[in-house]
C-alpha cells in the first residue's frame, strides 16, 4: 500500500501570469468558471464556505454558487443552519473553488449579507418541486432521531402545500462581497503561480465607478 506521504502529482497543465490575467478579479473568476464548465469537471459550481463561530472556531461545508456579478457571489441555504447562525455573529466568510482536473484553486474573502426577499423568492420558485419541499422538511443542522423524520416531514409539507410550496421564511440567499481574491494555478516542481487581488484603500473606484484592485504575485 502506497504511503500517503508518497502521493504526489506534477502540475503541468497551464500557467497564470500577470500579463495574461484580467485586471478585474471578477472577470478572471468568470473566465476560469466558464472554462471549468466547458471542461466538464465534476460539479464546477461547488464551493467550500468557511465561517467562524462566536467561540472563534471555524467551520466549513460545501455549497453551490447560484450567481455572481459586480455585487458578489451568491448561494442559497437555510438561515437557521449552523452557517446561518455563525454569519449572524460574524458576517465575514471565505469561499474556495477547487477545480482539480484544471489544477486550479480560487479563494475569495469578504463580507456576507442576505440577498433581497425578491431574489430569494425568484430563485426558490425556480427550483424543482422536491427541492422546494426539502427546504421545508429539513431542520438543517439540528439533531434528528433518524431519516424517517425527513421523510415524514416531506410527506406532510407535500400534502399541505400540494404543488405550490411557498418559500420558507427561514430559507433564502446570501451574497459575499469580495475584498480579497487569490487565484492559484499548479505548476511543475511546486513553483505554483498565485496571484492575489485586494481592494485599493487609496482609491476604491475607477473614474467609471468600478472597484480598484491591486494585483500581486504571492510565493507558493
Amino acid at each position: 500500500m502506497t504511503s500517503i506521504a508518497d502521493l504526489r502529482k506534477s502540475y503541468e497543465r497551464a500557467e497564470l501570469s500577470e500579463d495574461a490575467s484580467q485586471a478585474n478579479p471578477m472577470l478572471q473568476f468568470e473566465q476560469w468558471l466558464k472554462e471549468a464548465i466547458t471542461s466538464e469537471v465534476p460539479e464546477p459550481n461547488a464551493m467550500t464556505l468557511a465561517t467562524v463561530a462566536s467561540n472563534l472556531r471555524p467551520s466549513i461545508r460545501v455549497v453551490l454558487i447560484k450567481g455572481y456579478d459586480e455585487r458578489g457571489i451568491t448561494w442559497f441555504t437555510n438561515y437557521d443552519s449552523r452557517k446561518g447562525q455563525e454569519l449572524v455573529g460574524n458576517p465575514f466568510a471565505a469561499l474556495q473553488f477547487h477545480w482539480v482536473e484544471l489544477e486550479r484553486v480560487v479563494r475569495i474573502e469578504g463580507l456576507v449579507g442576505q440577498v433581497s426577499i425578491e431574489e430569494s423568492d425568484d430563485y426558490f420558485h425556480s427550483r424543482p418541486f422536491d427541492s422546494r419541499i426539502g427546504a421545508w422538511a429539513s431542520p438543517q443542522s439540528q439533531v434528528i432521531s433518524g431519516r424517517g423524520v425527513l421523510v415524514a416531514n416531506a410527506a406532510k409539507y407535500a400534502a399541505q402545500f400540494l404543488l405550490r410550496p411557498p418559500r420558507p421564511p427561514h430559507w433564502g440567499g446570501y451574497r459575499l462581497k469580495p475584498d480579497s481574491w487569490q487565484f492559484w494555478q499548479g505548476r511543475k516542481s511546486r513553483l505554483h503561480d498565485q496571484l492575489r487581488y485586494t481592494l485599493s484603500h487609496a482609491a476604491n473606484t475607477t473614474p467609471g465607478g468600478e472597484p480598484m484592485w491591486i494585483r500581486e504575485r504571492l510565493a507558493p
